[in-house]
């Protein structure tokens, strides 16, 4: 029997668990997937890659041997939400751990952002948008890359999720104590989903994952835009910021548009752009403004397929998207 393959796995890790696909190299399409519900844990030392290779290497070696009697995986892509800047052990362990339990010789550690830069716009200049309870925009000329926000709901990810859900909780508050600038629409909707008013801070300050309870209000602030003007202005203020990003990671080249210069590509990608036009209006309006040197176009793809993109791009030797130390690296293997 002729020997299946060869194949470039995917690997997807973020906050709602860990995504796994097996892909032919001369496609990029996956041949299988399979999901790990439980999200990788994350400790004083970064993302623990121990308990990332405990539900990847089980999983990844089921995937090669459905694959068929000699099938062989001769690269790997792992995308990891913080790996920028929380991905140190994932470094040090994941390249030899992979070779030493399936053989792959050729490993790429990616930050999220970045498979989700892949999985959009493949090897193409441009920027993207990724949204969901953050907000980041990352881009490249595919000589350097350049990043704006994704700092965290404290410090940035300003027009993402959590910021959304935030402005319309405050808006609501607002409207409970009688201040300006409050909805009254939006209160109903906070009672609605989280019981009286004042008992909301008592719900959100202790609660671990206080940036996906916000997230959580940012669809609501979206329903009520189009009969609410307190809502539709969060949404017209945080389509500002998306754009904002957006102009800040697209390729300096022929930025301002000059006659002749080149357009590149904005692709929006993530959750948060699923509350639909509501919000994707008033962002195709700010990049208009903000961007115009930018082309929209639709994200090709989603991260685990953008992860896979990147290996098959390392196993034939034509990686494109430039090499840095915390947001794509191809460290070498014994």
């Amino acid at each position: 029997m002729t020997p299946a393959g060869p194949f470039v796995l995917g690997v997807d890790s973020g906050g709602s668990g860990l995504r796994v696909a097996l892909g032919r190299v001369e496609t990029g399409c996956p041949v299988s997937t399979a999901d790990c519900a439980e999200p990788v844990r994350t400790g004083p030392g970064g993302i623990d890659a121990g308990h990332l290779l405990d539900q990847l290497l089980p999983v990844a070696r089921e995937l090669r041997d459905r694959a068929g009697p000699g099938a062989t995986v001769v690269a790997a892509a792992v995308g990891a939400a913080g790996m920028a800047t929380l991905g140190d052990e994932l470094r040090a362990r994941l390249p030899g751990a992979l070779a030493d339990a399936l053989g792959v010789r050729q490993v790429a550690l990616a930050a999220d952002a970045v498979t989700a830069y892949a999985g959009a716009l493949g090897q193409r200049p441009g920027a993207i948008v990724a949204a969901g309870t953050g907000m980041i925009a990352l881009g490249t000329d595919l000589s350097t890359w350049r990043r704006a926000d994704g700092w965290g709901h404290l410090l940035g990810d300003s027009g993402g999720g959590a910021w959304i859900g935030r402005a319309g909780l405050e808006a609501a508050m607002r409207a409970h104590d009688g201040r300006s600038g409050g909805s009254p629409a939006l209160l109903s909707r906070l009672e609605a989903l989280f019981g009286a008013a004042p008992g909301l801070p008592g719900l959100l300050y202790p609660r671990p994952d206080r940036p996906a309870l916000l997230a959580s209000f940012a669809p609501e602030v979206a329903a009520c835009a189009d009969r609410d003007a307190v809502a539709a202005g969060i949404l017209r203020e945080a389509a500002a910021h998306i754009a904002e990003a957006a102009a800040a990671a697209c390729p300096r080249a022929g930025y301002p548009r000059t006659p002749g210069s080149e357009a590149y590509e904005v692709a929006l990608t993530g959750g948060l752009f699923r509350m639909g036009e509501p919000l994707l209006g008033p962002v195709r309006q700010e990049l208009a403004r903000q961007v115009p040197q930018a082309r929209v176009v639709p994200a090709a793809g989603d991260p685990l397929h953008g992860s896979l993109e990147i290996a098959r791009a390392l196993a034939g030797s034509a990686l494109r998207l430039p090499a840095h130390p915390t947001l794509l690296c191809v460290p070498g293997v014994a």
